[in-house]
C-alpha cells in the first residue's frame, strides 16, 4: 500500500487514534485479517468472524510487526478505533485506489473469474508489476485487501468481482473504479440468490455500467447475455468483443484439444494472427484466455507476447482444475475449489477429453446456492456424465443424490454410479478400487471440501510426479 501516516489512516477511514499511538508512526502494508500474516509495517484488520473475533488476536499482530490495527474496541498497541471495520477497511481502500498511478482491471463472471485473474497476472506482468489477489477474493473484504497490496510501484492491479446479491459488483466498483472491465459470462452460479439468470446478468453488467469514459469493456460475444451488455456502456468507452464468432474482435479460430485436453487455437484481432497452445486443461479456457489476451492487447502487449504467455501459464490457484499425476499413472483432477452447473459440465467435458483410452472417474458433490432449480440441474449433470461415458461416478454427500438419481435414471448400469455419505467414504472407496492409470475428476461446491478427497488420493499414491 501507499505509506500512510497513523494520523491519515485515521483520516482515510474516519476513525480516531487510541491511547498511545504515534500519529507520525507510518504503515506501509500490506494489510491482512490474519495475525499470523502479518509482516513489520503491515496494517491488521481485527474483523469480527463467524468463528473468532480478530480483536483477540491484536497482540499478535503487533508483535509480529504490524504498524497499526484497525479495530472497533481498545486493543494493546497502536489502533486507530472506528465503527464498522468492514466499512474502514473498504474507506480506506478507497483512498489507496484514488492515490494509485495504477491501470485497475476488473473481471466479473458467473465462473471463470480467478482463472481468468491468474492469466490476466501473467499476461500483464510482460508490461510491468502487477498485483492479482491471491485464490478467490473478490467480496467486499477481498477487494479492498487486494487494493491494499498494490504499491507506488505497481502499474497494473488486477481486481475479482464476485457478487450473491444485485448491488454487489456496483459497490465493489465504486469502491475500486475500475479503467477496464471485463465480463466473461451469465451463468447459473447463486441463482437461488437471484432467482433468474437475467437478474444474474443484470447484476453481472453493473461493471459496465461503471465505467467511465475513456475506459474499456471486455465482452464475451459468445455469451448473448454478456454481449447485450454493450448497450450499458456509457458514451466514450471502448468495447472490445472475444469469442468464437466470426465477428468478434479477438477470437479463436480453429480450436482442437490434444490428448491432455489442452487448446490450441489461431488468435485473431486487427493486430494480426499467432498461434497460441494453452497448457491449462479445458477447452472453457479458450474464452478466459481470449478476455486476458483483449486486455492484454488493448494495454500494449504485442501478440508475440501474449501468445507465449499464454502458453506458459499454468493453474496458479488451488483447486481449480489442477491436474496431478502420482507415480504409478492415476491422474488427479482437483477441481474442488467451487462447482456450479456451468463449471461441473465443463470439468466433466474435460475429464472425458483426458481420459480416452483409459478409465474415468468423477467424484461430484453438491453445487450450492441453486435455490428451486438444485435438484433439476443436479439431475442434469448425473445425466451428462453417463452421456460423456465417465466410467465410474461417485457422489457424495444427501444434497447431491440427484446427480446420482439423474444417473441411473439416464442409463447407469448397476455399480457405475454410487451414493457415498460423506468424503471419507469417497476416499475409502476410490483408495481401494482405482488402478493404475485411471483418471479421476472431482468436484464440488466449496462447502463440502472434496479436496480431502483429491489429497488423499494423491498420497495414497505415495511420489506424485509434478
Amino acid at each position: 500500500m501507499t505509506p500512510l501516516t497513523l494520523a491519515e489512516l485515521a483520516a482515510a477511514c474516519g476513525g480516531v487514534l487510541g491511547a498511545g499511538a504515534d500519529p507520525a508512526a507510518v504503515v506501509t502494508g500490506p494489510a491482512t485479517l490474519d495475525s499470523r500474516t502479518v509482516v513489520p509495517g503491515g496494517l491488521f484488520v481485527a474483523l469480527p468472524g463467524r468463528r473468532t473475533d480478530g480483536h483477540l488476536f491484536a497482540a499478535d499482530a503487533v508483535a509480529a510487526g504490524a504498524a497499526a490495527v484497525l479495530a472497533a474496541r481498545p486493543v494493546a498497541g497502536p489502533v486507530v478505533l472506528v465503527e464498522d471495520v468492514a466499512a474502514a477497511l473498504a474507506r480506506v481502500a478507497a483512498a489507496q485506489r484514488r492515490a494509485l498511478d495504477a491501470t485497475v482491471v476488473a473481471v466479473t463472471g458467473s465462473s471463470g473469474k480467478t482463472s481468468t485473474k491468474d492469466l490476466l497476472a501473467v499476461l500483464l506482468g510482460r508490461l510491468g508489476p502487477t498485483v492479482a489477489p491471491p485464490g478467490s477474493y473478490n467480496n467486499e473484504l477481498g477487494l479492498p485487501l487486494t487494493v491494499l497490496a498494490a504499491t507506488d510501484e505497481t502499474r497494473y492491479l488486477v481486481l475479482e468481482m464476485g457478487a450473491r446479491h444485485p448491488g454487489n459488483i456496483a459497490a465493489l466498483a465504486a469502491l475500486a473504479p475500475p479503467d477496464v472491465g471485463v465480463v466473461l459470462n451469465v451463468g447459473s452460479a447463486h441463482i437461488g440468490e437471484f432467482g433468474s439468470r437475467e437478474a444474474i446478468a443484470a447484476t453481472k453488467g453493473e461493471l459496465v455500467a461503471a465505467l467511465a469514459p475513456g475506459a474499456l469493456a471486455v465482452l464475451n460475444a459468445d455469451d448473448p447475455l454478456v454481449a447485450a451488455m454493450a448497450a450499458r456502456a456509457a458514451p466514450g468507452v471502448r468495447v472490445v468483443r472475444t469469442g468464437q464468432r466470426g465477428d468478434a474482435d479477438v477470437r479463436a479460430v480453429g480450436v482442437v484439444l490434444d490428448a491432455s485436453a489442452r487448446a490450441r487455437f489461431t488468435l485473431a484481432s486487427d493486430a494480426g494472427e499467432v498461434g497460441v497452445s494453452l497448457a491449462l486443461a479445458g477447452e472453457h479456457h479458450v474464452a478466459n484466455a481470449l478476455s486476458a489476451a483483449a486486455v492484454a492487447l488493448a494495454l500494449g502487449a504485442d501478440l508475440a507476447t501474449v501468445a507465449d504467455a499464454l502458453g506458459g501459464a499454468s493453474a496458479a490457484s488451488r483447486w481449480r482444475m489442477e491436474v496431478r499425476e502420482r507415480a504409478d499413472g492415476v491422474t488427479v483432477v482437483n477441481d474442488a475449489y467451487n462447482a456450479n452447473p456451468e463449471s461441473m459440465r465443463a470439468g466433466l467435458r474435460t475429464l472425458a477429453q483426458l481420459g480416452q483410452g483409459r478409465r474415468t472417474w468423477a467424484v461430484l458433490g453438491e453445487m450450492a446456492e441453486l435455490g428451486s432449480e438444485a435438484t433439476a440441474a443436479h439431475d442434469g449433470v448425473g445425466r451428462l456424465a453417463v452421456r460423456l461415458s465417465v466410467d465410474r461416478l461417485v457422489v457424495v454427500g444427501e444434497a447431491a443424490r440427484a446427480i446420482h438419481t439423474g444417473a441411473c435414471l439416464e442409463g447407469s448400469f448397476a455399480g457405475e454410479s454410487v451414493f457415498v455419505p460423506d468424503p471419507a467414504a469417497a476416499l475409502a472407496l476410490l483408495v481401494d478400487q482405482v488402478a493404475p492409470g485411471d483418471v479421476v475428476l472431482v468436484k464440488a461446491s466449496r462447502a463440502v471440501g472434496l479436496e480431502v478427497v483429491a489429497e488423499g488420493l494423491l498420497a495414497a499414491g505415495g511420489a506424485v510426479v509434478p
